[in-house]
């Protein structure tokens, strides 16, 4: 069956979500924001930030984030630090590819944790 890009981030955000092992009320919460923060600092700076800051939301978000890229062959999976390497390596027009994905699967999965399917 083909499906289209859509629908496999909308069939991964789902997964991801139930698979969630952090508070779903702080997550949907915190997923709101997520396409902001990486708007208004950049991507790279963005996964930087998810790391670096260490809770359980934030390496929610950055784990659902890179395994996405990883699932489109934009990223290899790896280590947090050698995926934020990895990014911090990329050709502009891969770099911004990656962003623009990332954007488009977090509409997903705003939407998913605002429906509050995992309750």
């Amino acid at each position: 069956m083909n499906r289209t890009l859509g629908q496999k981030r909308a069939e991964y955000c789902l997964e991801q979500l139930r698979q969630l092992r952090c508070d779903a009320e702080k997550f949907k919460n915190f997923s709101a924001g997520l396409p902001s923060l990486i708007i208004q600092n950049g991507f790279g700076q963005a996964l930087a930030f998810l790391v670096a800051k260490g809770e359980d939301k934030h390496i929610a978000a950055f784990s659902i984030i890179t395994g996405w890229l990883a699932n489109q062959h934009i990223l290899t999976p790896d280590q947090p630090a050698g995926m934020l390497l990895q990014i911090s390596q990329m050709e502009q027009a891969k770099y911004l590819h990656a962003q623009k994905e990332t954007l488009a699967m977090l509409e997903w999965l705003k939407r998913y944790a605002n429906a509050e399917l995992f309750r």
